[in-house]
């Protein structure tokens, strides 16, 4: 049979079944939409200042980062190949499908077909079916599909008959040494094939620690340690303390995107656009080129005839020069259609904002959009940034052009109607508005009849763009259903955790191929980049050098002309009363480790493993804590509830268990957890009496329709009747001192220092105050930044700066919008002002700190992008001043493994861009087995004389 001619039609790129359908955006057929030009269509406005359709309600603040996105499949994303299986798909007679020779195929299990329960469908990347796998075949597979213990993958490996084709099937499984074993004796029954899963294991293993080893040897050297003392007499000066820190480079391994990615030489020589004649503001020449970039990228075209350049991972097929073929997925079509859109993900203080502005007014000068698209911008960004935006269109924007804005946000926002759109140029929104407005109708079909999934937007701009990483949150979801011509993505960060992140990017932008499949995007790019297969990082390049534009502060040719950034990693040594309390701690965790291993391997598996697992992570989360101040640590879970729910597995609701319940809510709430329903960060969060946490909205609605908890199956009556809410006093700035507990004794709360009381200065604290003490000393003009991920900690740390003589504002997730403009503008404007206590997950993004040249990480984050993002917010353009950064770390403990943890999430940033680095990077949503014994290593520190 001859090759069939393909469609465009054939492909749907935003088909899914929880999802919806909606079609490709940008062109299909490769060329510009031509515009028609009319004099000064848009020139003028009868508004100069933006509409303002909001409320204080601050409903949807969406700062909080997702520090550890769920993923119900995160098990089988660090899978490894057991082995091949040559098979065939047979039934080819009955169906539509096609697929050309190293094609990838959907393999889908089919259990409710009326003639095999076992059946299993082949697809190609379209989705129209193939045929199926043969019945005897199929039979051994599909027990494994459906506990999804393996992950099939397959391939056309030759021509196909009127009966049949012939393929071949990768079969992929658990690489946890005790769960590999099980399974391969099972497989090995039932003789699938796992003769060379050992040796493959082996080499794996092996080239591992290759990579290990090579990446040790470009790690800065940690080996100088410094301390830090707060008491009488002279303190030290900035240098002194300077000399006893280490000098580091924290993002220095993202110099592999200089080595082997786009070369600074390419990025200096791109075209550039003309000024917009509508703005007010010079744009750097840098700034132009991404301009001319951006507006390229709108109307991409496919490669010419004869050409071997690769659009979108696109390319001419070599023998059908009518044709196309995906380079990553070998999928073929005669019109493939291109996205229209891309990353900008320039470093903060780029410009990143004003570029997208002049995108806006350059498109203007083009002439009006083509039929049935707006000529409206939707920018969707986190709330604390909205006023941003407009500010910087007055700012930036000739008051004759000046922009007509709608902020909409807030229960009181103002009705979109798709007739009506055209009032306005640019609509401003948040994440989480767009996300309640899409969730709350059942309804998946667009247009809808008003709101923003009425319009298709002239573009979509996503600021912080990276807050939609979790391809399985509410908030992800509802951006890729927006309507648009074009799509863009602002992130300074598109990778934080792992390749996963770029996913959710890809689907928005609208990417053809197959890469809008996260089975396919895993098995064509993540899977082969992370066991370090040239071929994926060849893919990983090709796609992030189309659509993604990046440029960094130190490029030569940016010429910022910013003073020179120096960050210290200052060491610090508990006090003799900390490091015991720390001991304990280590040794409970320890302790803990050791459960966990025998949990993995029990009878009961991941039932016993899960709750083991949870203990854990609050024991180590207690432990950075305790670095910080020992008055965070707080009490820990009491016995009587464990034991009741180990017994009954729901606890009764007596105002002692409200109490510990109400402690375990607090905990999830300080670490950021998400909601297992929604699988966003907690809001309005409550625990149920079988102590699980969720967002009261969504456990509401799961009680009024199954009266079941959605995790464990317990029976919940009401909302009222089965959950807790979070303690008054627990909401209180200080946690209540703690307690005797398990963990250890009250007498290591005895101390001659009174560690009971929170006033008592912590070692860290101490060496706060003395960097602060020499920065002022040596120039009273100082202004610092101190950031924290906990709340409480700044709040603890208050009274302190407060004796000492400074001035401080502060910002953090709790304030209204109103008081954090109120402390940016007293940190900007009043000399005396000198420090700004910041939330690290609230301040990392959209704010510009640069009255401030100073910034110190009184602990740290685990994912590293936060932590630069904020250093960021103060160097960057406009900082007139030379900036320090001072991350304090004790010394010894998990707070020096954390630093290793961001190491290797900066090297897979790297690698994005990287051509030749065989890097792999880890997912780190919750930790593995491996993971937890690098946190808890056995080094030891001597505590201070």
């Amino acid at each position: 049979m001859g090759p069939r001619k393909r469609t465009a039609e054939a492909f749907e790129p935003f088909k899914d079944v929880n999802h919806g359908s909606r079609s490709q955006s940008g062109s299909s057929q490769g060329g510009p939409v031509k515009k028609a030009r009319i004099a000064n269509s848009m020139a003028g406005s009868s508004r100069d200042t933006p509409m303002l359709i909001d409320d204080d309600d601050d409903d949807d603040d969406d700062e909080g980062l997702e520090e550890n996105p769920v993923d119900p499949h995160e098990h089988e994303y660090h899978f490894v190949l057991y082995g091949t299986m040559p098979t065939k798909i047979v039934g080819l007679r009955y169906y539509q499908g096609y697929a050309d020779v190293g094609e990838k195929l959907i393999v889908q299990r089919e259990p409710h077909n009326q003639y095999d329960k076992n059946a299993i469908r082949a697809l190609n990347l379209g989705g129209d079916q193939i045929g199926h796998i043969p019945r005897t075949v199929a039979q051994k597979l599909a027990p494994y599909m459906d506990d999804r213990s393996l992950v099939i993958e397959g391939h056309i490996v030759g021509e196909h008959n009127s009966f049949d084709c012939p393929i071949q099937l990768q079969l992929y499984g658990t690489n946890d040494p005790v769960a590999r074993d099980r399974l391969m004796e099972k497989m090995k029954a039932a003789k699938l094939p796992v003769a060379d899963v050992r040796d493959r294991v082996r080499r794996a293993e092996r080239e591992r620690k290759e990579a290990l080893k090579a990446a040790s040897k470009r790690r800065p050297s940690s080996e100088f340690v410094g301390s830090s003392s707060h008491g009488i007499g002279p303190g030290p000066t900035l240098s002194d303390i300077i000399g006893s820190s280490q000098i580091i480079n924290p993002r220095s391994i993202e110099q592999v995107v200089e080595e082997f990615g786009v070369k600074e030489k390419d990025l200096a020589a791109m075209r550039k656009a003309p000024q917009p004649q509508a703005l007010s503001t010079e744009l750097h020449p840098f700034q132009l080129q991404g301009l001319r970039w951006m507006l390229e990228k709108e109307f991409p075209q496919l490669p010419v005839h004869g050409s071997r350049d690769v659009v979108q991972l696109w390319q001419r097929h070599p023998t059908r020069p009518n044709d196309f073929t995906h380079v990553a997925t070998n999928y073929s079509l005669r019109d493939p259609p291109l996205a229209s859109g891309g990353i900008l993900a320039d470093d903060m203080g780029l410009g990143k904002t004003i570029q997208v502005i002049a995108l806006i007014m350059a498109d203007r000068e083009r002439g009006p959009p083509v039929a049935g698209v707006s000529n409206a911008t939707l920018i969707l960004a986190p709330v604390s940034v909205m006023s941003n935006w407009s500010t910087q269109m007055e700012k930036h924007i000739q008051k004759e052009h000046a922009l007509r804005v709608m902020f909409y946000h807030g229960s009181r926002k103002q009705k979109i109607d798709p007739q009506e759109i055209g009032q306005y140029d640019v609509v401003i929104s948040t994440y989480d508005s767009v996300s309640t407005e899409w969730h709350a109708q059942k309804e998946t079909k667009l247009p809808r009849k008003s709101g923003v999934f009425s319009v298709k937007w002239r573009r979509v701009i996503l600021d912080e763009g990276h807050n939609i990483r979790n391809p399985n949150a509410k908030k992800t979801i509802a951006a890729w259903n927006l309507m648009a011509q074009s799509r863009w993505v602002l992130t300074g960060t598109p990778i934080i955790n792992n390749l996963k992140d770029l996913y959710s990017l890809v689907r928005f932008i609208g990417l053809s191929g197959g890469m809008d499949r996260l089975d396919i995007f895993h098995g064509a790019l993540i899977r082969p980049v992370t066991l370090g297969h040239a071929q994926g990082n060849k893919v990983l390049q090709l796609l992030m050098g189309d659509i993604c534009l990046r440029r960094k502060k130190e490029m030569s040719f940016i010429d910022l002309r910013l003073p020179a950034l120096e960050e210290y990693v200052h060491k610090i040594t508990l006090y003799p009363h900390e490091q015991e309390k720390y001991d304990a701690l280590r040794a409970q965790a320890k302790g803990t480790l050791d459960v966990y291993r025998r949990d993995l391997q029990g009878s009961q598996g991941a039932k016993d493993a899960g709750a083991t697992y949870r203990h854990l992570l609050e024991v180590l989360l207690r432990m950075r804590q305790l670095c910080n101040h020992w008055s965070l640590v707080g009490e820990e879970r009491l016995e009587t509830i464990m034991t009741q729910l180990e017994a009954d597995g729901v606890v009764d609701l007596t105002p002692e268990n409200k109490a510990a319940l109400q402690q375990m809510l607090q905990l999830s709430i300080e670490s950021q957890e998400e909601c297992p329903i929604c699988l966003e960060p907690l809001r309005d969060p409550v625990i149920t009496k079988c102590t699980h946490i969720f967002c009261t909205s969504c456990i509401e609605r799961v009680i009024e329709t199954q009266h079941k908890c959605p995790m464990c199956r317990a029976e919940l009556e009401s909302l009222q009747s089965t959950t807790v809410k979070p303690s008054k006093e627990l909401s209180d700035p200080l946690p209540t001192p703690p307690s005797s507990s398990s963990l250890f004794s009250s007498s290591l709360f005895s101390s001659s220092s009174d560690p009971k009381d929170p006033s008592t200065p912590s070692s860290k604290i101490s060496a706060l105050l003395t960097i602060l003490s020499a920065s002022k000393s040596q120039d009273h003009t100082t202004k610092t930044i101190i950031f924290s991920q906990w709340t409480t900690f700044l709040t603890l740390l208050t009274p302190h700066l407060l004796a000492s003589g400074y001035k401080l504002a502060r910002i953090d997730g709790s304030m209204s919008a109103p008081a954090r403009d109120a402390a940016l503008h007293a940190l900007d404007t009043d000399p005396d002002t000198t420090i700004l206590l910041a939330s690290l997950a609230v301040s990392s993004v959209g704010l510009n700190l640069v009255a401030a040249n100073h910034v110190i990480m009184a602990d740290s984050w685990w994912a590293p992008a936060i932590e630069d993002q904020a250093v960021d917010r103060v160097h960057r353009l406009g900082q007139k001043r030379e900036t320090k950064v001072w991350r304090l770390v004790v010394e010894g403990s998990i707070e020096e493994r954390v630093l290793g943890i961001q190491e290797d999430k900066r090297k897979l940033m790297g690698l994005a861009f990287a051509e030749k680095d065989g890097g792999r990077g880890k997912k780190r949503t919750g930790a593995g087995l491996a993971d937890l014994e690098r946190l808890l290593g056995s080094q030891t520190q001597r505590p201070r004389e």
